[in-house]
């Protein structure tokens, strides 16, 4: 399926992303920041941090280890494929609307990385919303 393989590329730059998350700490600081904050705040943060690492890991392992049921036509495919394109045309929109272009603009390689990603949310958008059109 010609489907098959944008998949399996965009489930291992998910999994990519969930490995780059092992760097942000340091990177920003977090232990510094967060002590900062109330045990429970820092603990919220922590954990939603975890779930949503587990969240990048299903998604890339799906669409590594079996395109194919993403390809299928079934209402599980329907759904998971819309709820999935659905999720990275909220993240693009965060991208834009949800952080200050005051912490990337004028900063070449905070510029770099935001336009960086806002290339995978679009092609993420794009490949989920072309698997549910597939299977719709």
């Amino acid at each position: 399926m010609p489907l098959e393989l944008p998949l399996r590329l965009g489930g291992l730059a998910l999994l990519g992303l969930t490995l780059l998350h092992l760097v942000f700490p340091r990177r920003f600081q977090w232990k510094t920041d967060l002590a900062q904050l109330t045990l429970l705040n820092r603990q919220i943060f922590y954990v939603h941090t975890l779930f949503l690492c587990l969240v990048l890991i299903w998604m890339g392992l799906l669409a590594v280890l079996d395109p194919g049921a993403l390809l299928t036509p079934s209402p599980l495919a329907r759904w998971v494929n819309a709820g999935t394109a659905g999720f990275w045309l909220a993240r693009l929109v965060i991208q834009f609307f949800g952080y200050s272009a005051e912490l990337w603009r004028g900063k070449r390689l905070e510029t770099f990385v935001h336009y960086a990603f806002s290339l995978l949310w679009i092609g993420l958008t794009v490949l989920y919303t072309l698997a549910w059109w597939k299977v719709r």
